[in-house]
């Protein structure tokens, strides 16, 4: 007999589901206890009275300087992407970067750190107990969080284009923050069927079986229509209805949707989830409503934030243009011998507002490298010069954008400034292209970061999909992970 909604949720068990956000800070606080605990302990080993807590009264800054250490390390390395925290086999590697890099970082802060190591053991035990006090700490969050009570049962509601495309989302983030129960559809040819989803994952079958290595994949089965809505909450312990319906809301429909919001569950928009997981806006879903990838927030976009972000840009700058004038000597020297040509390469972008203006670059390729007119930049581009591709793995050939930054044509942080040619093209195949010009481009960007340089018309999607993620959500601390994860690709040589 199925159960009514009422009475479902009368025997349903005590849950609290808990949000990205909320898993998020947690996974951070017990990550800040272990860290700060493995130098408690180290503390303790060195000093003749054993361990005690009066260092942490006395010297609360060696304490709070390694929880800011940590905190950069830990998200330059991802630590707190759902695809690796929720995985034992993704954590331990991240864990292990972020503790050794926090550690030797920490240990060359002079004078307001403690004198670490004072014997040769302590070199070894620093790093193992801040490594194996998160690894535990890590431990008890996966334990914990994935039992039933903390899970979000997530039920999608329309089995089309944009709910597959939520499912291909959750299922590539290992379902760890929302647990997909099935579809509800209208369309009576697609009741008690089971719709196919593959992605790529971190968790995908071994070589020789099906799906290919890479890939996962699951069938999740349409439970009914609208009308069943109501009763699957209850049967499912549904916390999260997923709104994928590309139609408009009829008033039947939005009345049922109150109806279990009323009642306790959860309504999302498709959009809205599906940046919260990816970290992209879902270009393709907000069609017509590009106003869908405006600012959410007015103050982030407000004149305070405006002179935060220009000063920012300044000091930034003119620290920029100090390394330039250290290192040039050396970068032209290197140009000049490798190949014929100019050191310097000024190339024409588009510019908030569509304003034209020049970049400055060293130059990395061949001087006849675009004689049959502009082209993409590719991943190991031949076009290249053997300098060439070490300063674009280095970025090194980005660094006279610094004067860009001073003068006001372009921000630190933005979205990647685009070429004129390929601009007038993307606009004409997709109209909404030209929010990406509402603000400054920029030297580093959210796109860059997440998906590095477009090489074809897909790329360049993509990337706008992050473009509009970072202006509708830009912030202070979004810009500086970005300038954090920039830096960690340059000294990785991850550019192009």
């Amino acid at each position: 007999m199925t159960l009514s909604y009422q009475a479902a949720s009368r025997e349903r068990p005590l849950r609290l589901p808990l949000h990205f956000a909320e898993r998020r800070i947690l996974l951070t606080a017990l990550d800040l206890f272990a860290v700060n605990a493995a130098l408690l302990l180290t503390l303790g080993v060195r000093s003749p009275q054993g361990l005690h807590l009066g260092v942490v009264v006395r010297q609360p800054l060696w304490f709070l300087i390694l929880s800011a250490i940590w905190l950069a390390a830990a998200h330059a390395v991802d630590l707190y992407e759902t695809r690796i925290a929720g995985r034992f086999v993704t954590s331990l590697p991240a864990v292990a970067k972020a503790g050794l890099v926090t550690v030797f970082l920490y240990l060359l802060v002079p004078y307001i750190t403690p004198a670490l190591p004072t014997h040769r053991i302590m070199l070894v035990s620093f790093p193992l107990l801040l490594i194996s006090t998160v690894i535990l700490g890590r431990c008890i969050y996966m334990l914990v969080l994935p039992k039933p009570a903390y899970e979000r049962h997530a039920l999608i509601v329309g089995a089309g284009w944009a709910g597959r495309t939520i499912a291909q989302a959750m299922l590539e983030n290992g379902q760890i923050d929302y647990t997909v129960v099935g579809f509800v559809d209208d369309d009576p040819k697609k009741a008690g069927k089971f719709v196919p989803v593959v992605g790529e994952s971190a968790l995908a079958p071994p070589p020789g079986r099906d799906p290919p290595r890479g890939m996962a994949a699951e069938n999740f089965p349409v439970l009914g229509n609208r009308r069943s809505i109501r009763d699957l909450i209850g049967q499912h312990h549904v916390s999260t209805l997923i709104l994928a319906i590309t139609d408009e809301v009829d008033s039947d429909m939005m009345q049922i949707l109150m109806d279990c919001v009323e009642k306790g569950a959860e309504m999302i928009p498709m959009p809205v989830i599906y940046e919260q997981i990816t970290g992209r806006v879902p270009v393709e879903h907000v069609g017509d409503r590009w106003y869908a990838a405006l600012p959410i927030h007015p103050k982030v976009t407000g004149g305070l934030w405006q002179i935060t972000k220009r000063l920012m840009d300044v000091v930034l700058g003119l620290f920029g243009l100090i390394c330039l004038v250290v290192v040039t000597p050396f970068v032209a020297l290197a140009i000049v011998l490798d190949s014929w040509g100019p050191v310097f390469y000024l190339q024409e972008r588009v510019g908030k507002g569509g304003r034209i203006f020049r970049t400055y670059k060293f130059r990395s390729m061949a001087r006849d490298a675009e004689q049959e007119g502009a082209v993409w930049a590719q991943e190991r581009d031949p076009r290249a010069t053997r300098v060439g591709r070490i300063l674009r793995a280095t970025h090194l050939d980005e660094w006279p954008q610094f004067l860009n930054v001073v003068r006001g044509d372009m921000s630190v942080v933005g979205p990647r400034p685009e070429r004129p040619e390929f601009v007038e093209r993307f606009v004409e195949e997709i109209p909404i292209y030209r929010l990406r010009h509402t603000l400054k481009p920029g030297m580093a960007g959210w796109g860059l970061i997440r998906q590095g340089y477009a090489g074809t018309k897909e790329d360049v999607l993509i990337r706008l999909q992050y473009d509009l993620y970072y202006i509708k959500h830009q912030s202070l601390w979004l810009d500086l992970f970005i300038i954090v994860k920039t830096i960690v690709h340059a000294v990785t040589l991850k550019g192009r």
